[in-house]
This record gives C-alpha cells, sequence and structure tokens, in this order.
C-alpha cells in the first residue's frame, strides 16, 4: 500500500480506505463489519495520524471503544501510527467514488441527501436502495395499481394527510421495489431517506440498549424526512423493541415526517405485536399488492427480457415462450425473472437458441424446496456474528461472561430449534455434557423472564433464524 502524504488528493484516501476494509471485513466478520466499519470513511491522513469520520456520535463512540485497534492494524500500510474518530458534524466529508458512495443522514440540523448505490447481499444497517428500481420501471397493472399510485402520492412534496402507508403483499410481488423508488423519489426531491429492513432496526435498537445509548439511537433515527421500513413481519413480540417502533412512527407524526413499511401480510395477521402497536399500523393507509394477473406478469417478463438483451445479445426469447413462462399461474414475479435469467444466460453461453421445449423444461424443472432445517451450524455462527465473538470461543472452554453467556444462548436456541439431543448438542459445544447444556437452557430462561432486554436479544436471534431459513427457500 502506498503511504499517504499530506496534501494527497481525497480519491486516493478513498482507494487507501477501500483496501484497508477488505483487511478489517476479514479481522472482525461481515456482519460486524458492515453495521460498524461500513459507514466510517477516510478522510486524511497528517503525520501518521488517519482522521476518520463515523456518521453519528454514538458510532463514533461504540467504534472507538471495540475497533479502533482493528483500524490501526489495517492502516499500518499506509504509514498509520495512530487513529482519531470523529463525526460529520465536526468534519465535511469529501467527494468520493460513485462505488463509495455513503448512506443518507441528517446530523446537527444539517440534512445529508442519501447516495445511491445497489443493494448490498449483506446485512447492512441501512439498506441503500437499487438506483434501477424507480417508479418509472415499476409495471403496473390491475393487482398492484393502487398500491404504486399511492406510493407515488404518498412521497410528493407538500403537505397530505397521510403519515404511514402500509403495503402488504406475498414474497417477490414488488414490494421492495416500491419502497426503493419512494427513497429515490425522495432523495431526488431534496429530502433525506431511511432504508432499513425489520431486522437492522432491532439489531440496531438492541445494540443501543446494551450500551445505553437509546437516545443517541432515537436522535439519529428521526432526524430523517422518510423512514422506509421493510418486511416488517420480523418484528414480534411484546419486547422493548414493538414499543420503539411504535413511539418512532408517533414521533415521525408528530414532526409531520412520514413512515413506509411493507410486510407479506396485513397488521391484523402479524405474530405477536402488541395491541398498540397493531392498532396504529391499521391507522395508516394499508394497500395490498395482490397476486399479478397474467398480463401485468407478461409486462413483467417482456421488461426484463428487453433489459437482459441488451447485457446478453444471444438470451434472446420469443413471445411464444414469453406467453408459457407467464402462464404459470403459481409463480411469484421474483421466480418467473428467475427462470428467464436462466435461461437467457444458458443462451448466451451456449449460443443454444430459447426454444418452447427449452422454457417448457425449466418450468417442469422448478422444484418447490422444503422449509429448510435450521442447523448448528447457523445457530453458533449467527450467535457469533451478532455478539461479536470468534466462532471458536463458542467451542473453547472460556468462561468470561462475555463469552459464556452467547455460548448459553446458542445452546437455548439449539435445544428450541433443533431435533438434536442435549448430549449430542453439548458434543457439538466443545465436548460439554448434557447437564451443562441443561444449566444453559435453565439460564437463559430464567434471565428471559427478568430482563426484557435479554429477552430482546434472544428474540432477535431466533427471527433472524427463521429468516434466513425462509430465505434459503
Amino acid at each position: 500500500m502506498t503511504d499517504i502524504v499530506v496534501g494527497q488528493e481525497a480519491s486516493n484516501w478513498s482507494d487507501v480506505w477501500a483496501v484497508a476494509k477488505v483487511a478489517m471485513r476479514k479481522a472482525v466478520g461481515t456482519g460486524v463489519f458492515d453495521c460498524w466499519i461500513a459507514p466510517l470513511f477516510l478522510e486524511k491522513v497528517i503525520d501518521g495520524v488517519a482522521t476518520i469520520v463515523a456518521p453519528t456520535t454514538f458510532t463514533r463512540d461504540y467504534v472507538h471503544g471495540r475497533y479502533i485497534v482493528t483500524i490501526e492494524r489495517a492502516l499500518v500500510g499506509a504509514g498509520v501510527s495512530s487513529v482519531e474518530i470523529i463525526t460529520t458534524e465536526a468534519a465535511p466529508k469529501p467527494a468520493e467514488k460513485p462505488s463509495d458512495a455513503p448512506s443518507a443522514g441528517s446530523l446537527g440540523g444539517r440534512k445529508v441527501p442519501l447516495a445511491l448505490k445497489g443493494v448490498s447481499n449483506t446485512p447492512n444497517p441501512v439498506r441503500v436502495p437499487d438506483s434501477t428500481q424507480t417508479f418509472g420501471t415499476f409495471v403496473i397493472g390491475p393487482s398492484n395499481e393502487f398500491a404504486a399510485k399511492a406510493a407515488q402520492r404518498f412521497v410528493e412534496v407538500g403537505e397530505t394527510d397521510m403519515d404511514l402507508l402500509f403495503i402488504h403483499g406475498g414474497f417477490g410481488f414488488g414490494k421492495t421495489h416500491l419502497l426503493n423508488a419512494m427513497a429515490l423519489e425522495a432523495t431526488a426531491n431534496g429530502r433525506t431517506a431511511l432504508f432499513l429492513r425489520a431486522e437492522d432496526f432491532m439489531r440496531r435498537f438492541l445494540t443501543a440498549l446494551r450500551s445505553n445509548e437509546t437516545l443517541a439511537f432515537k436522535e439519529e433515527l428521526r432526524g430523517f424526512d422518510l423512514l422506509l421500513v421493510d418486511d416488517m413481519q420480523h418484528i414480534g413480540g411484546r419486547t422493548a423493541t414493538t414499543n420503539e417502533f411504535l413511539h418512532t412512527i408517533n414521533a415521525f407524526a408528530d414532526f409531520r415526517r412520514k413512515v413506509v413499511i411493507a410486510a407479506d401480510r396485513l397488521p391484523a395477521a402479524i405474530e405477536g405485536l402488541a395491541d398498540d402497536v397493531r392498532s396504529r399500523l391499521q391507522a395508516g393507509l394499508t394497500v395490498a399488492i395482490e397476486n399479478l394477473d397474467r398480463d401485468t406478469r407478461l409486462a413483467i417478463l417482456k421488461a426484463k427480457a428487453a433489459s437482459l438483451g441488451r447485457k446478453l445479445p444471444r438470451g434472446i426469447f420469443s413471445e411464444r415462450v414469453l406467453e408459457l413462462l407467464a402462464d404459470e399461474l403459481d409463480v411469484s414475479p421474483r421466480e418467473l425473472i428467475g427462470m428467464l435469467v436462466k435461461l437467457a444466460t444458458y443462451a448466451d453461453l451456449t449460443g443454444k437458441p430459447i426454444t418452447l421445449e427449452a422454457a417448457k423444461e425449466a418450468v417442469a424443472n422448478r422444484i418447490n424446496v422444503r422449509v429448510q432445517p435450521i442447523t448448528i451450524d447457523e445457530i453458533q455462527k449467527k450467535t457469533a456474528e451478532y455478539y461479536q465473538l470468534d466462532l471458536r470461543e463458542l467451542h473453547s472452554a472460556r468462561r468470561a461472561r462475555r463469552v459464556a453467556r452467547p455460548r448459553q444462548v446458542a445452546m437455548y436456541l439449539a435445544r428450541e430449534l433443533t431435533s438434536r439431543s442435549l448430549p449430542d448438542i453439548g458434543r457439538r459445544f466443545g465436548g460439554r455434557d448434557h447437564t451443562t447444556v441443561l444449566h444453559a437452557c435453565r439460564r437463559v430462561e430464567a434471565l428471559c423472564k427478568g430482563d426484557s432486554a435479554f429477552q430482546a436479544e434472544v428474540d432477535f436471534l431466533r427471527k433472524t433464524l427463521d429468516h434466513s431459513r425462509v430465505a434459503r427457500q
């Protein structure tokens, strides 16, 4: 890595920071990296002192307390001897390359517009909108027209009686597309937008709760003009998280700001919601995206085929093939597009045409995958990631509380979510016996009854594991 000198261009600092981030992701793990390191950027290096900028005071303090050594090690090759972390309130952000554009913020009364880039495949604390998913690329038909027009009206500049929009529909029906489009439209109109998945809201709030930084969390969250939350069905239970979510919605309404929520079901059907939360959600404008009719499915396939044709010139679809795919009534639009991409890629790589027979075979080979069981390996991985541990520590003999408590949680979840016996679970945790596992389960149950914050942590991990199982279907 090239040494950084005084006066070096910010774009070169971005290059150095990009290399350092690769090392840090490997050192701390993807989950921790995306939540805490990814929002940072390198502003400058002077006399061996690197100035790192964090989006909030909360983030700055948390990173400084836990990951300052990791950052220093990653930058040592650039001639850095020490690191200073400041917030965006203390320093303006230099122009960065489009691929490194930051997510939105509204700090210190100064609004920072939401930068645009593709959606990451990792669990980011802020979901960055896909710049291709606009209102213009959303195919409208009878089943989604009301939802599309309501979304457009909701995000328009100007006063409105609506402060909450709730969009519900099946997986792959276009809910996330509409949320993306709304975030992009709000940004184009000079407003700030925060796009989160429900599990990211839970993760960030629980972290703030454990660190006694809930006030900073509230201030950061409520500084935006538009809050968009995807997959609301993953928030449930009478926990501090759902209460905070309700307070957030009410606070946005008080400041005449707007909240958009997407879920796979109506508020009344979301399990575990307190009555006051469910009532508040039902008080907003609720719109549905129904199962798309055949003509709308065909229009979506034609639009996607045209887009693929520009990237895969030999992936040409006839009208007959597209009509065959559109006739599949029990397939979501997302699955249809998946079959389309597979056929186009095969044709482009082999040079063989996409025939009607090939399309029929693709439809016939579609397998309805059963819900995959959760494994102990997955439970250990998610638990270690959440508590910021090395996976090997869960298997070790260490009895320090920072290791022992997460190990007990993982054992408890393994007993609850898998069919493994107590002796088998114990063997998977460093060769422990079944009495240790039983003690861990009883201890976690007791803590959950007396500590709502701890109960929220366990609930969050359970929902995260369930969500990852659904995503594999």
